[in-house]
């Protein structure tokens, strides 16, 4: 049985427009988001006709930063010094929410293909811009489409190209880091492409993993810098997985 004196309590600490957010959750930002997000698509296919980067940077990204300044979040990112437009990446990150895709597309300032689930190709409008600029579907119950999938994608990738992986392969639902997984280090040893490790801060506060309650509120992208790939073989994979996650560790860590 709830105890009514600690509800009242609680709804008189929560902030009058804080009460009402649901309102705007609702009767603006999904409309909007929705508004925006079919525009993209249908803007996405034929500008990735004449450049995938273009449709890329020019408006998946704005895209990104639209939701975010919707909701509206507060973005701070740090380490963007480490970050070479010119050069092509594994970014790998943490996962803490849905939340995390338009901070990192948005905020990263690279080019940048995501390896994501296979039932998202279902969504209408977003599964035809993501194809048409490159973002990569895997079936993450049959390992060997996903390897050849990505394999793939990171052979047509233009210098100055990055993927994206969420290295913990699912969403953490308690915000603690999960095993990594190995599929970004095989990509990143096979292509000799450095590493960039990313650290994402605050994200399910703003959209919790499972939930569709939005809230305001600080998200954090914190780039570290490359971890570097050059001779290194299959037999490095573990080590340059731990590193990577240590990486990634610590900058969780000092965000409390």
């Amino acid at each position: 049985m709830y105890d009514n004196g600690l509800m009242s309590a609680s709804l008189a600490k929560t902030p009058f427009w804080l009460a009402l957010y649901p309102l705007w959750q609702w009767l603006v930002f999904v409309p909007i988001a929705v508004l925006v997000t079919v525009m993209g698509g249908l803007l996405a296919v034929p500008t990735a006709l004449v450049s995938p980067r273009a449709a890329n940077l020019q408006i998946a990204v704005r895209w990104a930063r639209i939701l975010t300044r919707l909701t509206p979040a507060r973005v701070e990112v740090e380490g963007l010094e480490h970050v070479d437009p010119d050069r092509s990446y594994v970014v790998v990150a943490n996962h803490q929410s849905q939340f995390d895709i338009p901070l990192i597309y948005g905020y990263s300032r690279l080019d940048l293909r995501w390896v994501m689930k296979a039932e998202l190709h279902r969504i209408p409008f977003v599964a035809a811009g993501c194809r048409a600029i490159g973002h990569i579907f895997i079936d993450r119950t049959d390992p060997s489409q996903a390897r050849q999938a990505i394999n793939a994608a990171v052979a047509r990738l233009e210098p100055g190209t990055g993927i994206l992986f969420f290295a913990e392969g699912t969403r953490s639902r308690s915000g603690n880091l999960l095993p990594f997984k190995k599929g970004a280090f095989r990509v990143a040893i096979d292509q000799q492409l450095d590493i960039l490790p990313m650290t994402v801060i605050g994200t399910r506060d703003v959209l919790a993993s499972g939930s569709l309650r939005l809230r305001p509120g600080t998200v954090r992208l914190r780039i570290h810098p490359p971890i570097h790939t050059r001779g290194c073989s299959l037999h490095d994979l573990d080590s340059l997985r731990r590193q990577t996650r240590s990486v990634i560790a610590d900058g969780l860590r000092r965000a409390n």
